[in-house]
């Protein structure tokens, strides 16, 4: 069984900044977030504010993996590491980057999860973003686990 909920408008960077906080608490080691949507959608300002209110650090600097494929960050309770597939070649490199290792103890926010092919847990948290006119909006879904996890910050 699975859940959804959105889609939730997200009108300006104030809105995206306020539910990455409200989301970052309840992020456990494990966690993996499939953040998927066309370029400039959104992906990375949120990914960026999530970590940003996880470390309790909003100077944090967080720059995009494009280039590096992954950073990783020290949080309260979690490492956390911040992944950008789209330069990925073969869903195989995931292991020589220790992806599949840091899916079990860390908090993975991975970008363009599609070029992940079949390793992305089961158990993941999905993060379908879009780019429209009025502003971007945001739908989550995944296992039903994530349901109760998710109702303290979409309420």
């Amino acid at each position: 069984m699975s859940f959804t909920a959105g889609p939730i408008l997200l009108p300006d960077e104030s809105r995206s900044l306020d539910l990455a906080a409200r989301l970052a608490p309840h992020l456990r080691a494990g966690d993996t977030l499939l953040l998927s949507g066309q370029i400039g959608a959104g992906k990375s300002f949120f990914a960026r504010a999530l970590i940003r209110a996880r470390t309790g650090n909003p100077d944090e600097e967080v720059p995009s993996p494009t280039f590096t494929l992954v950073q990783s960050y020290d949080a309260p309770g979690a490492e956390i590491w911040h992944c950008d597939l789209y330069r990925l070649g073969d869903p195989f490199e995931l292991v020589e980057l220790g992806l599949d290792e840091a899916m079990g103890h860390a908090i993975c926010l991975i970008e363009w999860p599609d070029r992940m092919g079949d390793m992305a847990p089961q158990g993941a948290l999905s993060l379908d973003f879009e780019a429209r006119p009025d502003g971007h909006v945001l739908t989550f879904s995944g296992p039903e686990a994530w349901r109760a996890r998710l109702e303290p910050v979409l309420d």
